[in-house]
């Protein structure tokens, strides 16, 4: 090579180097941060007696959602973040995944951290992954996650790290350590608490991450999810608290916010804070029967209710062109895909059919959403297994422009919200400490199979006003048909006999 070549090598050289960095520096850091059963009142923005001063300052100088949307089970939420398509599209509009049905999200999905590093971004994963795990092929390393350090099934114990499941299929229990680093089993944790471990995996990430490269990190706590498990010292303040499970979901609260807090200070403190974006996000609304709180909203968790579908969520960034206000745009959780692929320079050319939108400039600038309709979901197999007792009528199958009115089903267009079938409990759960409010329960009318609420002037969903607006309910019900006309058949096998621990005393992959 004579030096002319050398030195346009040279010259080129450089100028690749210099365009990887400005791209580099261009492209932000994205953390996203899901929060397991936690309820609409537990944070103390929405007046709640638990104190989250990391998460009340954060969402402050953000954007606090407050017309945020999730599904009301673990499954269904992950799912649509992961695919950005509504779970009628993958069949996996039914329940959970338990630990030993052999199915995961659709192999021939493109999953976001797939995208994302397709846009050249390092992906990390640390928690819970729940979207499947009877083959190698489901696990996060193979949907593009760059490393894994988490559990694979729903729940567990928070300082075992064991999962008991009964199958009753199959009549039998089994128990087995469920943590994962990578594709191994991760041993020697035993006695760390699960918020706590999480948090110093993420944070010992971030402090290693190089600012050159972006970083695209997913972090699902286990934390509010019941077992109600938690280190004394963070019960301590909420001694002023008398029902017992609640005082034990405050302290997992707390450690909760302080896990946040730690994450957000590494940010900080590697340098990549300035170029970040942080969403904090619940998966589904609180369990009631665990402590969780959604008060004022209507239902719980697994119910299409307000209280089961309405989410705590919030944006955190210097990035954000108005930071510091509260957005009541229509967002959704299968929004989050799209706009980060958006944010991240990359494409979705290589997925499904998006149902999600990109929200940034809604989210940064305040601009309206471009999503005016919101599918809750049609699941037909739906049995109410709630022990919430509520229900005044008998469902029977009746067909109603197109749409059998009996299934399970809920739908969001513009202010109004139409659901049904049954939508799961039905009561509205009193502010905690204040039992005299559920009198207020036994005043509501019987149920109907079809149910009309203009939910932004009645987001506890009081007034039911299908009778007044008949054109609306036929609208919308002619969008359920035709949502359900695109609806993959609904994948939810028996439990697998060749699903067992065995030896390994591991849950993991078995086929």
């Amino acid at each position: 090579m004579d030096q002319t070549q050398w030195v346009y090598s040279l010259i080129v050289a450089v100028f690749l180097r210099s365009f990887h960095l400005v791209l580099a520096a261009r492209q932000p850091h994205i953390v996203f941060i899901m929060a397991d059963d936690f309820g609409w009142h537990d944070v103390g923005y929405h007046g709640s007696e638990i104190r989250t001063p990391n998460l009340d300052k954060l969402s402050a100088g953000g954007v606090r959602l407050e017309n945020y949307y999730i599904q009301p089970l673990c499954t269904p939420s992950r799912n649509q973040l992961m695919t950005g398509r509504y779970q009628i599209h993958t069949g996996m509009q039914h329940e959970v995944i338990w630990p030993c049905q052999p199915y995961c999200v659709p192999l021939d999905e493109k999953l976001l951290p797939q995208l994302m590093k397709e846009a050249g971004y390092a992906t990390h994963m640390v928690g819970k992954w729940h979207l499947g795990m009877y083959k190698k092929d489901c696990l996060p390393t193979r949907r593009g996650f760059d490393t894994y350090f988490g559990y694979l099934t729903g729940a567990e114990n928070y300082y075992t790290h064991n999962r008991c499941y009964h199958s009753h299929s199959l009549n039998r229990t089994r128990c087995a350590l469920d943590l994962q680093d990578g594709e191994e089993a991760a041993t020697g944790y035993k006695g760390v608490y699960s918020t706590e471990l999480f948090s110093q995996r993420v944070t010992s990430m971030i402090e290693k991450h190089s600012s050159t490269k972006p970083l695209f990190l997913y972090v699902a706590l286990q934390s509010v999810h019941s077992p109600l498990q938690v280190p004394e010292r963070y019960v301590a303040p909420y001694s002023f608290i008398s029902d017992p499970h609640r005082r034990l979901y405050a302290g997992m609260v707390s450690a909760m916010d302080e896990a946040v807090g730690n994450i957000t200070l590494a940010l900080q403190q590697a340098g990549l804070w300035e170029n970040t974006i942080l969403v904090f996000s619940t998966d589904n609304g609180g369990q009631t029967q665990s402590g969780g709180s959604n008060w004022p909203l209507r239902g719980r968790k697994f119910t299409l209710w307000e209280g089961g579908i309405r989410g705590v969520g919030f944006v955190a960034s210097p990035l954000l062109k108005q930071p510091g206000t509260v957005s009541h745009e229509l967002i959704h959780i299968s929004d989050w895909l799209p706009t980060f692929v958006g944010l991240a320079g990359g494409s979705t050319n290589g997925t499904k059919p998006l149902d999600g939108f990109n929200v940034w400039n809604t989210i940064s600038k305040g601009f309206a959403s471009p999503r005016l309709e919101l599918l809750h979901n049609i699941d037909p197999l739906y049995v109410d297994e709630d022990p919430c007792h509520d229900k005044e009528h008998r469902l029977t199958t009746r067909v109603q422009s197109g749409f059998n009115v009996s299934i399970h089903a809920a739908i969001r267009s513009s202010n109004w919200k139409l659901l049904t079938g049954y939508p799961g409990c039905s009561k509205w759960f009193p502010r905690p400490g204040n039992l005299s409010f559920m009198s207020k329960s036994s005043q509501v009318a019987p149920l109907k199979t079809v149910m009309l609420f203009d939910i932004e002037k009645d987001p506890e969903e009081r007034n039911e006003v299908s009778a007044q607006f008949p054109t609306v309910v036929e609208y919308l019900l002619s969008r359920l048909y035709s949502y359900q006309k695109t609806a993959e058949p609904v994948n939810f096998p028996a439990d697998d006999r060749k699903c067992d621990p065995g030896p390994s005393g591991v849950w993991g992959p078995w086929a």
